[in-house]
């Protein structure tokens, strides 16, 4: 059966999921990708639930307004690098180059975001793993592995085991709060948890984290608009 779509221009695609443990019918809209669920009690029928997406749809529109369109890369798009808006070209050679304001990547467009994201992964791995070797030094602890992916919860992590993770993304945003995520998860091979002694470590790791801390927050789902 098809999920259902809320009319209106334009239409908005709904996801509807059945819960056990719902109480009542709500509504959800991922901030990362634009997703809006529409969660109900087992035994609601589906008419209900659908009246109560269509009373909330202005109050919809205005969350997926606020969050902003995708952003296909290709040649021509605004890309942000290190904190730093710069523009998709076309490059030349073989190698993915970067300058000031542009991003030159070489071949067809049809191959551009695939290229791209595959060296900004490398980069991105290349400073987290400079900065993790810093920091597990200064802590004392070394840790097992750091590999590199595209999450959609969380920035970073680390397990028991000391193998630490994290979301390439964090090559778009501004070094220091790079810096700080790579602190955040080194504190945790001395403290697996986030108590009152975790974030005293990170503060002796990387200092004052409250402002790359608070622009992750207010700006980290955006990097996720891009679609490479």
């Amino acid at each position: 059966m098809k999920d259902p779509v809320l009319p209106g221009d334009p239409p908005i695609p709904l996801l509807l999921r059945r819960s056990a443990r719902a109480r009542r019918i709500s509504l959800r809209i991922s901030q990362l990708d634009g997703r809006v669920t529409l969660t109900m009690p087992r035994r609601v029928p589906e008419r209900e639930a659908l009246a109560f997406a269509q009373s909330k749809a202005e109050w919809i529109r205005g969350h997926l307004a606020a969050r902003g369109a995708d952003v296909p890369v290709g040649f021509g798009v605004q890309l942000p690098l290190a904190g730093r808006m710069r523009e998709v070209s076309q490059g030349t050679g073989r190698r993915v180059r970067i300058s000031t304001a542009q991003i030159h990547v070489p071949g067809p467009e049809a191959q551009v975001s695939v290229k791209l994201a595959a060296h900004l992964r490398e980069l991105a791995r290349d400073r987290l793993t400079a900065a993790c070797d810093t920091y597990a030094a200064q802590l004392g602890l070394p840790y097992t592995r750091l590999t590199m992916r595209d999450t959609r919860s969380r920035w970073g992590s680390c397990t028991s085991n000391g193998a630490l993770m994290f979301s390439w993304r964090l090559i778009m945003t501004p070094p220091e709060v790079l810096a700080y995520v790579a602190a955040h998860e080194v504190a945790h091979l001395a403290q697996m948890n986030h108590s009152p002694a975790f974030w005293a470590e990170v503060e002796r790791l990387y200092g004052d984290y409250r402002a790359p801390r608070g622009w992750l927050r207010e700006n980290g789902s955006d990097l996720h608009r891009y679609r490479f």
